[in-house]
């Protein structure tokens, strides 16, 4: 599978991911046979966060992690800190540096490869961030830093007190969530589509080398359901099947592609539990649509062109 440098970082990871947010519906041989399959397949990265299951999702993953095939230096190990669910955010140095400590000893590991702060905190300081940020990188705790669901504006105000260059902005992104992209190709008009929820976070992730990590890219909505295979939506399907059969691959993974297929460094988070499913979504990584087949299934999947 292609390998790209996430951010410049120095971090070269595997285009497709593994996120582990629902690892915890499979037993630890389930888990362990996961980890492993998504290594046969060329993924070298695998997505955490504090929060998954409360710290459960962690937990299983560092115990797969110890039974896996391969060894914790081969692979790339990402959580994300911030959210305190149903009470607030928070970014303040002592929960971050808190937070990194409880996710290391869940995971059982000695450091993260990358750490990103999950959802924008109103009341961050960036200075008290920059002085987290260093503890953590100077302890070899945590080798990289980004963020997650940060607009372009959240992004220059923490990185110009950080140290550090934020290296990935981990955002949803789907052929049925294409936000970012339709305000573009919408640019001067007065349509829906125009409007910009995130103030051009694709370009600003270009200009300034930032990887986008792209989450729930086979969801519609907000967590309402996949859109593959779903009969509410027959021509984006038959499209992706048309495309699947050219390149004698899946669905799942011309799905993938699609995003992968944007200019920028992109990563897709798949976060799926079926062992199966994750080695057809990492064909992904060896396929590139043309222009006009990327342009047919933002078509089919409802989209237009002004």
């Amino acid at each position: 599978m292609r390998k790209i440098n996430l951010g410049q970082s120095g971090l070269l990871a595997s285009t497709i991911a593994l996120g582990v947010m629902r690892i915890t519906k499979l037993d630890l041989a389930g888990a362990t046979a996961l980890l492993d399959r998504a290594y046969a397949a060329g993924i070298n990265f695998f997505d955490n966060a504090d929060i998954y299951a409360d710290g459960k999702a962690e937990t299983l993953f560092g115990q797969a992690l110890k039974q896996a095939s391969f060894k914790r230096d081969d692979v790339l190990i990402q959580t994300k800190c911030g959210i305190i669910p149903g009470k607030a955010y928070n970014f303040s140095k002592q929960h971050i540096l808190d937070s990194v400590d409880a996710s290391l000893q869940r995971l059982g590991v000695d450091y993260v490869d990358s750490l990103l702060l999950h959802r924008p905190d109103t009341l961050m300081e960036p200075e008290e961030i920059a002085e987290a940020f260093n503890e953590l990188q100077n302890s070899g705790k945590v080798r990289q830093f980004g963020v997650s669901n940060f607009n372009p504006g959240q992004v220059a105000l923490l990185q110009q007190a950080v140290g550090q260059h934020l290296f990935a902005n981990q955002l949803q992104l789907s052929l049925k969530h294409t936000g970012m992209i339709d305000f573009g190709i919408h640019t001067n008009m007065t349509d829906a589509r125009a409007t910009s929820h995130d103030d051009g976070i694709l370009e600003y992730s270009r200009l300034h080398h930032m990887t986008i990590q792209a989450w729930s890219p086979y969801q519609y909505g907000f967590f309402e359901g996949v859109f593959i295979d779903n009969p509410k939506f027959p021509k984006l399907n038959q499209a992706l099947k048309t495309v699947a059969d050219k390149y004698h691959t899946n669905v799942n993974a011309i799905a993938s592609a699609w995003i992968l297929r944007i200019p920028g460094d992109f990563q897709v988070i798949a976060g799926t539990t079926n062992a199966e499913r994750i080695a057809q979504i990492a064909e992904a990584g060896d396929i590139s649509l043309t222009h006009q087949e990327w342009y047919d299934l933002y078509l089919a999947a409802g989209n237009d062109l002004p």
